[in-house]
């Protein structure tokens, strides 16, 4: 089979992965941002996409959708905001252990908090007007989100890497990556940038689950779990701190699993998302875009 053959045969595949890719890379984002400010893997963060399916679920119910989608980006923002604020900053001293064992419990907090509002039931996404109708793409049936994700996320890329370089928090934000105690004794304003990371990491996060629940209808409590971890192993992949890396990594891993969907083997599509991380881990520790931690002593 040559390339253009195999390309014709997957290319509602490729497509579905493009999307997915996307989406991943609006939720690898916010763990990338998190990390590289506090060095902490914000294990909540999947449960805050699957809060904002949630939150658009109810809304939509006695709202209109052009009225329902504000109010869950905004909510999702103030969500992960107040999770920075209760469980990770009276921690900011604290062993990296703490931090990250505090991360689990909120994580499964929330979970729970969403299994006892929902009863456990799956809950139906609503459909959003023309994001989630079907057209043709060179002969593929598929609907508009496919096609809408890749550029409205490379737009979002594009708008958040111009706010870190020419703005005056993304500076602030750079230079707390860098070195957070040198920043804190040049007058930077810690906890703002650290809020203002969460804002970004939260907002992108609630534009994904728009996304991806428009084609993965269904919103459970543990909805976030996987695209949370799928997410966790592109920004891993691409050099966990590095944006750019993060989204190459989350188009990588949507299209080789959404590949693999088309080649029979479904059940192997998530195996092969954990297979590659372990593999990273081996071949290149810090990731394709990751730089080498030097201790000065």
């Amino acid at each position: 089979m040559n390339f253009a053959a195999f390309i014709q045969k997957n290319l509602p595949y490729i497509l579905a992965g493009i999307s997915v890719g996307g989406q991943y890379a609006l939720i690898a984002i916010g763990y990338t941002m998190v990390y590289g400010i506090l060095r902490l893997i914000n294990f909540a963060h999947g449960d805050i996409f699957m809060v904002a399916g949630l939150v658009m679920v109810y809304t939509s119910a006695s709202l209109p959708i052009y009225v329902a989608m504000p109010i869950v980006l905004v909510s999702t923002v103030i969500l992960g905001v107040l999770i920075e604020k209760l469980a990770y900053k009276p921690l900011r001293t604290a062993p990296r252990m703490s931090v990250m064992i505090s991360a689990i419990g909120v994580s499964y907090l929330i979970q729970n908090l969403a299994l006892y509002i929902t009863g456990g039931l799956p809950q139906t996404y609503p459909k959003i007007p023309y994001i989630s109708d079907t057209i043709s793409v060179f002969g593929a049936a598929t609907k508009r989100v496919t096609v809408i994700t890749p550029i409205l996320t490379l737009v979002l890329i594009v708008v958040l890497v111009l706010l870190i370089k020419y703005t005056k928090i993304g500076i602030a934000m750079r230079a707390v990556s860098k070195d957070f105690e040198t920043s804190q004794l040049m007058g930077v304003k810690i906890n703002k940038v650290i809020s203002m990371t969460f804002v970004i990491g939260s907002f992108l996060a609630a534009v994904g689950s728009l996304l991806y629940f428009t084609n993965y209808t269904s919103v459970m409590p543990t909805s976030g779990a996987m695209p949370g971890l799928k997410a966790f192993v592109a920004a891993v992949f691409g050099g966990i701190g590095s944006i750019p890396g993060a989204v190459v990594g989350a188009f990588i891993i949507g299209i080789c699993e959404n590949i693999i969907k088309g080649a029979g083997l479904t059940t192997f599509s998530d195996a092969f998302t954990f297979a590659l991380l372990i593999v990273i881990l081996c071949v290149k520790p810090t990731g394709i875009f990751g730089e080498k931690n030097i201790d000065k002593v």
